[in-house]
């Protein structure tokens, strides 16, 4: 597959964005203190990465199947660490921590929505509408992490 000189670029901006969350999840992962959130962090890391190998496979001209979403919210139940009450240092740290990733979430999101259209190739759009759709799931999973602990 051939890509245009807009569709490239679109693609190496969002490599930036996915290059920038895996390294902002594994500097999350090593600063955060709950081990759950760590391991969340971590998680969600590794599937920034393979958005980021995904599209490195499109600027190459390949086009990666689309599968299943990795990240399903369905089966993401945390545990409390945190009780509501609980005013630690720590708890209000892990919550900053979230909060960003909740934000930074929204915007990769909104940015997928947006770029996805500057795409003819349907299986192009579905690759990007795919890793939003993961975008959004990653998301939901720190929301859910954050009202199990009294954070939300």
């Amino acid at each position: 597959m051939q890509l245009t000189e807009k569709e490239t670029t679109v693609i190496k901006d969002l490599q930036t964005q996915e290059k920038t969350c895996v390294e902002k999840y594994r500097f999350y992962e090593k600063s955060a203190n709950d081990n759950q959130l760590k391991q969340l962090f971590h998680q969600l890391g590794d599937d920034e990465q393979e958005h980021f190998d995904s599209l490195g496979q499109l600027l190459k001209g390949e086009i990666p199947k689309v599968g299943a979403t990795t990240t399903g919210t369905e089966g993401f139940t945390p545990t409390a660490t945190y009780s509501s009450g609980d005013n630690s240092e720590e708890k209000k740290h892990d919550e900053f921590l979230c909060t960003d990733s909740i934000a930074t979430e929204k915007l990769v999101s909104s940015t997928y929505n947006t770029d996805l259209f500057q795409f003819a190739a349907t299986n192009v759009r579905k690759l990007l509408n795919h890793i939003q759709t993961e975008e959004q799931n990653h998301a939901e999973m720190i929301y859910k992490y954050k009202t199990a602990n009294g954070m939300a």
